[in-house]
């Protein structure tokens, strides 16, 4: 009889205990539901602030949908979206810290390819002066690069080479304002380092004709007759129909010029002494 009434209790505690489980994870159960009916909500703010141009508001309420659900599968949704949102305010710093964190966060999510992409353009957005800041320019071109090499039948790859070939443009333009100044100062040898980083690196710009015509330029007005032919020859079988290959066959003629260096006037050098000086008795003036 004792016997009877201790299994009577015992299955009474494992009835209870199974209800109390099942009560928990019915709670449990509700509780996710409320978090997913919250995240969702917020994740709809945030596209209705989009579409309404309130791009900062929407980005909070995408990282808020993200933090109140993060097992969810809109979680990772929700932080490119915050991040997407930060671009179109030009809050690039926040969008690039949002994009690094959603890659780490998010490994092998098949928005990869559009992170990496958003990464490219917020630092090709980030170029300010091509001339005095190289790594925007550079960051951008690596990140573009990476969306080619690894996403290649992404829809983000065309873009991504149509960036580059733009990105290539500028840091040719660059060399070649160096290059010209070169010549200016009669500094032939860092004049051809630069022209020929552009016929090796940069090719397919639209530069490339006028950096071998510079090349034969200064090979000829060096005396280095045969390295000047080369390069003329090289003008030629690649750009016949080129403006600069026309340049360039007039060297080879008689009666062509040579490079004309243009000197300092006394009028110029003048002015530049008085600037000095001025500048001379300003920094006088904050000494005394």
């Amino acid at each position: 009889m004792k016997l009877i009434i201790k299994l009577g209790k015992l299955l009474f505690v494992l009835l209870l205990l199974q209800s109390c489980t099942a009560e928990k994870k019915e709670i449990s159960l509700i509780k996710e539901m409320d978090q997913e009916q919250e995240m969702i909500s917020s994740y709809k703010e945030g596209m209705i602030a989009l579409e309404k141009g309130d791009t900062f508001y929407a980005a909070q309420k995408f990282l808020e949908a993200e933090l109140l659900y993060p097992q969810s599968e809109w979680a990772s949704k929700s932080a490119l979206m915050a991040s997407y949102a930060y671009y179109l305010q030009d809050y690039f710093s926040k969008a690039l810290f949002n994009l690094e964190r959603f890659l780490k966060t998010y490994k092998g999510d098949p928005k990869e390819s559009y992170a990496h992409y958003l990464i490219a353009m917020c630092y090709y957005e980030l170029i300010v002066d091509e001339k005095t800041d190289l790594s925007s320019l550079v960051n951008a071109k690596n990140k573009f690069q990476y969306v080619i090499n690894n996403f290649p039948e992404s829809d983000f790859a065309s873009d991504s080479k149509y960036k580059i070939d733009l990105i290539n443009d500028i840091l040719a333009s660059k060399e070649m304002y160096i290059g010209r100044h070169y010549i200016k100062k009669q500094k032939w040898i860092a004049a051809i380092n630069r022209f020929k980083i552009v016929t090796k690196d940069y090719d397919t710009t639209v530069y490339v004709e006028e950096a071998i015509h510079r090349l034969v330029e200064i090979y000829y007005h060096l005396g280095l007759i045969e390295e000047s032919k080369k390069y003329g020859n090289l003008l030629g079988y690649n750009y016949a129909s080129s403006e600069w290959y026309k340049a360039t066959y007039k060297i080879f003629n008689k009666d062509y010029k040579k490079i004309e260096i243009k000197k300092a006037t006394k009028k110029e050098k003048k002015g530049l002494f008085k600037k000095f000086k001025n500048l001379f008795q300003r920094n006088e003036k904050k000494s005394s």
